[in-house]
């Protein structure tokens, strides 16, 4: 395969963004596309308008920023190295403005000398991060790339016939993981919509399987709570679901003598369980390996922005992939429930606390460190819904776990594939004939 050889500015104009998240008077409403969503996405689709936030930008701006379908995005400032030069492809163009975001860079390459969809792919290469990495400026809190180091770039590029084979070959696994990630978008819409109507609005159904509360059921004030509840409903403590809160461990990085190599949950890792690093956990500690149904919480952080008390449920489907030796960091608590019908609930329950900002009243702070005060959250008192409804709640809430899980995984394989086949696609080693 023949190669040749640019400079990045050469066949692309690059911009700096330099449009914020303010709304000014005055200016166009536009939705924004910001650093997250080009570091999250390796393609921005038509599918993610809603998920835009909204703010406004002047005419020059949005001239300048709003995206058109070849095009792609970087990460241009970011408090780590790691986190520049990250890149999206726009796949689609949209009905209403949606314009890019600052800390981000927007490419349009040349289409007779290279495709966008290629130029995403080459930008996620090892090359490019390295490059990146060490052309990014700055120190402490804040690297940045400039507009040179971007232009002065080197790419190697194939035929735009063979561009276009690579980079569809990695589209279309692209496309399977965006799927995979609406669907389990939807399916945990629809677990927190249950959990709203039922145990928030109390609708959940009665004896003749209509709503209860709009349906006259009887709610009698409960002076714990200051609040309405059910009648029959009980009220305890947080903690009395609880059979066990317990400290997670770190572990070892190297095996040690009487020791079980296990996966760790981080911080970091929490948001969907699928990338724990490996540890090697004493055989003493083996009572900090979790189980079934336990629910992680992180409880030291240090985001100034966001609360402590992230949490995710442990599935069957999550445990069976870690041959059951998974464990948390002593930076997580995890929480095992007395009545495991009661799980799925408390889950939802602790997510409500932490989605309504309530996790920000049980924080202290120490050397920078935001530290949940998690046995005062658990002193708090709230209701207790019947078992028969937590059971059903419960069983349809595993069945979604577990379809989810599962498409995670599915979605950590085509991306280890796709990972393993990028760099080989882009210097010719493997080749994809089209039929």
């Amino acid at each position: 395969m023949e190669f040749s050889k640019y400079r990045l500015g050469d066949i692309a104009d690059i911009k700096i963004s330099g449009v914020d998240k303010k709304t000014t008077p005055g200016e166009q409403s536009v939705r924004l596309c910001n650093f997250v969503d080009v570091y999250r996405n390796w393609a921005i689709t038509k599918e993610l308008y809603d998920s835009f936030m909204v703010a406004t930008a002047n005419d020059n701006e949005i001239s300048d920023f709003t995206i058109h379908k070849g095009q792609v995005a970087i990460t241009k400032d970011s408090e780590t190295r790691d986190d520049i030069g990250i890149a999206t492809y726009i796949s689609d163009d949209f009905e209403e403005p949606v314009v890019l975001g600052y800390h981000t860079a927007l490419i349009a390459p040349n289409e007779d000398i290279i495709l966008g969809k290629y130029l995403n792919a080459l930008l996620h290469t090892k090359y490019f991060h390295d490059y990146w990495y060490n052309n990014a400026s700055g120190s402490g809190m804040r690297y940045t790339l400039s507009e040179l180091s971007m232009r002065n770039a080197v790419v190697l590029l194939p035929s735009i016939d063979t561009q276009r084979i690579a980079s569809g070959f990695l589209s279309s696994i692209d496309k399977k993981i965006a799927i995979n990630r609406r669907i389990n978008e939807r399916l945990e819409g629809m677990a927190k919509l249950l959990y709203d109507y039922w145990f928030v609005q109390f609708e959940f159904p009665n004896e003749e399987g209509k709503p209860y509360k709009s349906s006259g059921g009887k709610m009698v004030w409960n002076e714990k709570l200051k609040r309405e509840i059910p009648e029959g409903w009980e009220v305890k403590k947080l903690n009395d679901f609880l059979l066990a809160s317990e400290n997670g461990d770190w572990g070892d990085e190297c095996d040690l003598r009487d020791s079980v190599k296990v996966n760790c949950v981080r911080g970091a890792d929490i948001i969907d369980l699928m990338s724990a690093p490996e540890r090697y956990l004493s055989n003493k500690k083996k009572d900090k390996l979790l189980r079934e149904h336990d629910i992680i919480v992180e409880v030291s952080g240090g985001s100034p922005i966001q609360a402590t008390g992230r949490c995710n449920y442990v599935s069957k489907e999550v445990l069976e992939m870690y041959d059951n030796k998974l464990t948390c960091s002593n930076f997580c608590k995890f929480l095992r429930l007395s009545n495991m019908e009661y799980a799925a609930f408390f889950y939802y329950l602790w997510r409500l606390f932490y989605d309504n900002g309530n996790m920000f009243h049980y924080e202290s702070k120490t050397s920078g460190i935001k530290n949940l005060q998690i046995d005062a959250l658990l002193s708090e008192y709230w209701y207790v819904p019947p078992i028969h409804l937590a059971s059903i709640f419960q069983k349809t809430s595993t069945m979604l776990f577990a379809k989810m899980d599962n498409d995670k995984k599915e979605s950590n394989c085509l991306t280890s594939l796709r990972d393993f086949l990028l760099p080989m696609l882009m210097n010719g080693q493997v080749e994809i004939k089209e039929k």
